[in-house]
């Protein structure tokens, strides 16, 4: 099979293999107002609406700040702001109300299209931030409770909940609340697995803002994946952005994280079908702050043997690795370890103990469709930490064409007359293989 019909295939697997694992679960999305009026809305409320129909429960929190300023403005109604809070007057908040419900009632639209049901209801409640320093912020509230049951059962039945940024008091008094504080409710309320922050701005970047060492870029310098200390690091580093809509939202999803959302997504909308593939492949298209386990180098398993020789497969033909079946690697399964992500193998590596103290970093292989993760970096990284719990002294490899990949990882030429005794009986000398070291 080439290269092509295999990625291909692999991305059918790993449609599947996330269809079955979130199907019945609880997903939240926020979408900023501005991706209504694109034209790759409609798009996206299909996806969504796919999603319902394939068994997962969606529950969309729609931003309207947009909206509503242009409603008040219209109408010649002041609004002001206190920090990123709207003060919502007594004359104002039929205004909001009546824009913040026109805005719901976009997603209601275009999912009845796709024949999925949906409903706008009172599903928050809430009570009034009140006079803070002085300042009254009359109509302006926080979240008191998400009405759990209620979103519970319409799911149930198939329906997707629309919660516009509007919440009543006990007493039925009704507040404008942020969208961003209804989303993180929601998602703790409702055991969200998955929390997605759409908007129209492209993805974090190592173009738009500095990002620390470890954190790799992937293709057009995107920053695919995010541990929430490296998204604080990415804060820490930018301090003069801190206002801007992409940390914010990058912070959103730190927040969202520590409520126990296993994995938030910041996708732009404007990307065809961003939604299905950051949701349904390990790749995604935008950024994915996971606060789970994601990501995992672990032993061999038996099981994994046949997606091992995949791999090495390729490098094996080129004579960039050496040849080796089943057997070869059973033999030996203790000394190798795997890279695996959201269960399927993407990278592999072993760490042979020639004596001496010394050990041989070997049998390296990564997915193609994943060296801009700098997998092998990270296998090979794993590998010398095990070397040093060992108490080895020294880690080496032999390599025909990769010599350059290991310098830049520190590790310098030695003569083979260096190797430990028992490698050099079994050093081949047709091959010529250079060996490189490094000192622990």
């Amino acid at each position: 099979m080439d290269e092509q019909n295999r990625s291909q295939v692999d991305l059918i697997r790993e449609a599947f293999y996330y269809q079955s694992r979130f199907d019945g679960t609880t997903m939240v999305f926020k979408i900023d107002f501005p991706v209504t009026e694109d034209p790759q809305f409609k798009y996206l409320m299909k996806d969504l609406a796919l999603l319902a129909q394939t068994g997962i429960r969606i529950v969309i929190v729609p931003g309207a700040k947009e909206w509503i300023d242009a409603v008040l403005k219209e109408y010649d109604i002041e609004s002001s702001y206190e920090g990123p809070i709207r003060i919502t007057t007594e004359d104002a908040i039929p205004f909001v109300k009546m824009a913040a419900f026109e805005v719901a009632t976009r997603y209601m639209t275009e999912l009845s299209a796709s024949r999925v049901d949906a409903v706008i209801g009172n599903f928050v409640r809430a009570r009034g931030i009140g006079v803070v320093k002085g300042v009254d912020f009359a109509h302006s509230g926080m979240v008191d409770k998400i009405q759990v049951d209620s979103l519970k059962r319409l799911m149930d039945l198939g329906m997707v909940p629309i919660l516009p940024c509007i919440g009543w008091s006990p007493a039925g008094k009704p507040y404008n609340l942020p969208s961003d504080e209804i989303a993180l409710a929601a998602c703790e309320a409702l055991g969200a697995v998955k929390f997605f922050i759409v908007s129209n701005r492209p993805p974090i970047s190592s173009e738009t803002c500095t990002i620390p060492d470890s954190v790799l870029p992937g293709p057009s310098n995107r920053i695919a994946r995010l541990t929430p200390q490296e998204a604080e690091e990415i804060l820490k580093l930018n301090p003069e952005q801190a206002d801007g809509p992409t940390l914010r939202e990058l912070a959103l999803a730190i927040r969202a994280c520590r409520l126990g959302v296993e994995r938030v997504h910041i996708v732009d909308s404007r990307i065809e079908g961003a939604v299905l593939r950051e949701l349904f492949s390990n790749l995604g298209v935008g950024t994915m702050v996971y606060a789970d386990e994601y990501e995992s180098i672990r032993p061999l398993k038996t099981g994994d043997v046949t997606e091992v020789l995949r791999l090495m497969g390729p490098l094996m033909e080129k004579g960039i690795l050496l040849q080796r079946n089943a057997e070869h690697i059973l033999e030996k399964i203790d000394d190798y370890v795997v890279y695996e992500v959201d269960g399927s193998v993407h990278a592999c590596g072993a760490l042979h103990d020639w004596g001496e103290a010394q050990g041989e970093i070997a049998a390296l292989a990564t997915d193609p469709n994943y060296t801009d993760l700098g997998l092998g970096r990270r296998i090979v990284g794993f590998l010398i930490d095990r070397a040093r719990k060992r108490g080895f002294r020294r880690v080496f490899v032999l390599t025909t064409r990769t010599h350059d990949w290991f310098e830049y990882l520190g590790f310098r030429e030695i003569p083979v007359e260096a190797l430990p005794e028992k490698k050099r009986r079994v050093y081949n000398q047709e091959r010529r293989s250079k060996a490189f070291a490094l000192d622990l």
